[in-house]
């Protein structure tokens, strides 16, 4: 500090390492380790304390003492972090105590001193502190008769974990009254208190509190002044009211049961809000800016109510507030705001988390609609967005994520959710004239043809999301894939084909599956169409089968590429490329021999032989269907032949080159 040098405690990221080091090295000689931070720690605090009552002290060596403290809090925090279960003594224990202690104490200091003063480095220090100190001591597996424990409580009263927690509480609330504008410190300690409300036995004592009660009580702006609209700089800050939200959800839910007027309470501010905007909407001039924050903040609010409530009773107490009163508040948003990525994410999300059947929460009664009722809600705002972020026009290459395709993704999960999550029956929607299935997977696919395909890879949520669709879709709804104009049907699989070689295991794993399901429809169809049958085809799948055979090549490709990865590369995902490629095979069994003929041709003479038998043995006993006893029987043949060609080749010096056997 006296040289004017750059603090390094600006760099999180090495200051983290530096901890991670710290953590183990600490622990190797823990009573030395111990002794010395309580001598430099008592030190400092000591120089602290006087300075702070001294009328003449001046700011730097205020500075300094308080820049020594926040390192020995980091490194506090650290060691007792790296405390492992099975080789810790009691003695080690109490020597955690003697650490906490201390910097409780410290704590209470420079808490009785936020209304004058604050060091933001000191309080990240004593967050990262308090979220080692969860972990290690607080929750389910600890045990309460730790000697920490007993030293907390002769020191400082504590004596038992909910007087422990109450502390955690008070700081939180301390921390989010005097830094709610201080965005790293607001959304540490948020993350404190939703780790905090995971625990099943932490949760039902952080309850009886009654600094929780006054949290599920007063979650106002006027007492959590980061929960105002007007004090943020920008809309994205808002984040860290999903994570509030989380952590009041989850502590309403312990004693919320079936009391539908506990959760109209606790609704109250955020029905408010709506109401707020639905006033704005209904006029013809308002206040842009207001609405849009008003609105943001309300739907990331309710996010993480709704992430929170994953139980049946509760979700269907929020599901009936929001529905039907509330949904056309946020169509109305998405139509007007749907250029402003700040606004449309949160809304789109909000929509994501309500449509997911998180622990089978989404359960409707038998006589009851409400499950088409929300695909029809879902369906209405992807085709309201999907429809209007097309007129975009060209986007700059550096920004297509944040104002396009990020928008779009996110689209592609919510109907992913919707499509598996088991509450609507699909068949229903065309019996009936009701357009709503058609228009959602119209939507998707004039999203997905606006999208190159080097993007799908390039963005790793985008893949995910757009391949976990695609799988639900060739699962479920491979009559609607079948319909499909010929130009986009090959889109759809070469963004499979690409996608097989993906560095992400799960998009990898994904194509593996809707090759497996596109296949598998292939080869019902060419065996029905093979059987003399009264009743042909329907058309689509008659088409579907024409395209596929004008272009046989694709396929092949899918089969080289499979058995390329098996072959020659570090397979990871094994079993799920051997599901589709039984099926390749019997679609394709002239190609097939040709390329094994080129793999065999390509090792050297003296292997041929050994080549030529693995291939043997793969096929050995397998017959030309696709039943599970059949599939099975091949997913084995292939480990065994995996494992031989590997034994065969290590001897060998060149393996073949994967692009000759491609084209």
């Amino acid at each position: 500090m006296e040289d004017g040098l750059e603090d390094p405690l600006e760099d999180t990221g090495l200051v983290q390492q530096q901890l991670d080091q710290l953590s183990t090295i600490g622990r190797c000689e823990y009573e030395k380790t111990c002794a010395l931070l309580v001598q430099l720690f008592d030190q400092s605090a000591q120089s602290y304390q006087e300075l702070l009552q001294s009328a003449s002290a001046s700011p730097m060596d205020i500075a300094v003492q308080e820049g020594r403290l926040t390192w020995l809090v980091y490194i506090i925090g650290a060691v007792i972090g790296g405390r492992v279960s099975f080789a810790s003594t009691d003695e080690q224990d109490a020597m955690d105590g003697e650490l906490v202690c201390r910097v409780l104490q410290l704590m209470n200091l420079t808490d009785s001193r936020l209304a004058q003063a604050g060091n933001e480095k000191l309080e990240l220090a004593m967050l990262s502190f308090f979220e080692q100190f969860r972990k290690i001591y607080i929750g389910d597996q600890v045990q309460k008769s730790s000697k920490l424990y007993r030293r907390l409580s002769e020191v400082l009263g504590l004596n038992d974990e909910t007087m422990v927690l109450s502390v955690f509480i008070g700081k939180i609330i301390t921390n989010l009254k005097y830094w709610g504008r201080c965005e790293p410190i607001t959304s540490k300690t948020l993350q404190l208190l939703n780790d905090l409300s995971i625990g099943y036995s932490s949760v039902r004592k952080l309850v009886k509190l009654s600094a929780v009660q006054f949290m599920l009580n007063n979650h106002t702006s006027e007492h959590f002044s980061f929960l105002g609209i007007n004090n943020q700089s920008n809309l994205t800050d808002m984040r860290c009211r999903t994570t509030f939200y989380t952590a009041l959800g989850r502590l309403l839910m312990v004693d919320l049961g079936e009391d539908e007027d506990q959760y109209e309470q606790f609704m109250l501010p955020l029905t408010a809000a709506f109401e707020a905007v639905a006033q704005m909407f209904s006029t013809n001039s308002f206040n842009e800016q207001e609405a849009k924050r008003t609105l943001v903040g309300l739907v990331r609010d309710l996010r993480g109510i709704a992430f929170a409530f994953n139980a049946k009773t509760s979700f269907m107490m929020l599901f009936e507030w929001i529905y039907p009163s509330y949904m056309p508040i946020l169509q109305r948003a998405i139509e007007l705001w749907y250029h402003d990525p700040a606004c449309t994410t949160p809304v789109l999300k909000l929509m994501a988390e309500l449509v997911h059947n998180r622990s089978q929460r989404l359960q409707f009664d038998v006589s009851s609609p409400n499950g088409i009722l929300l695909f029809r809600e879902t369906s209405k705002m992807i085709t309201m967005y999907g429809n209007r972020i097309l007129t975009l026009g060209e986007v700059p290459k550096d920004q297509v994520y944040a104002l396009k395709l990020k928008g779009i993704s996110i689209c592609f999960s919510m109907l992913k959710a919707a499509l598996s999550g088991s509450y609507v029956n699909f068949g229903v929607f065309r019996l009936y004239g009701d357009d709503a299935l058609d228009n959602a997977l119209q939507t998707f696919i004039k999203l997905l043809l606006s999208i190159p395909h080097s993007d799908l890879l390039d963005y790793p949520k985008l893949s995910q999301s757009y391949y976990s669709l695609l799988e639900v879709l060739t699962q479920d709804h491979m009559n609607f894939i079948a319909s499909l104009e010929p130009h986009v049907i090959m889109y759809i699989l070469s963004s499979i084909s690409e996608g097989l070689t993906a560095l992400d295991t799960m998009v990898c794993t994904g194509c593996c599956s809707c090759l497996d399901h596109i296949v598998t429809y292939l080869f019902k169809q060419l065996s029905r169409s093979t059987k003399k049958r009264t009743t042909p085809l329907n058309q689509e799948s008659d088409r579907f089968l024409h395209i596929m055979q004008q272009h046989p090549e694709m396929i092949q490709q899918m089969l080289s590429t499979v058995l390329n990865i098996i072959i020659f590369e570090d397979c990871r995902n094994q079993w799920s490329m051997s599901r589709p490629l039984l099926g390749l095979i019997l679609l394709n069994e002239k190609y097939f021999s040709d390329l094994r003929n080129s793999i065999v041709n390509s090792q050297p003479p003296e292997k041929q032989q050994a080549m030529h038998l693995c291939f043997e043995n793969l096929m050995e006993g397998i017959e030309r269907n696709l039943l599970t006893k059949n599939r099975d029987r091949f997913t084995q043949n292939l480990s065994a032949f995996r494992r031989e060609v590997n034994d065969s080749m290590k001897n060998s010096t060149y393996g073949v080159n994967s692009n000759d056997m491609m084209s």
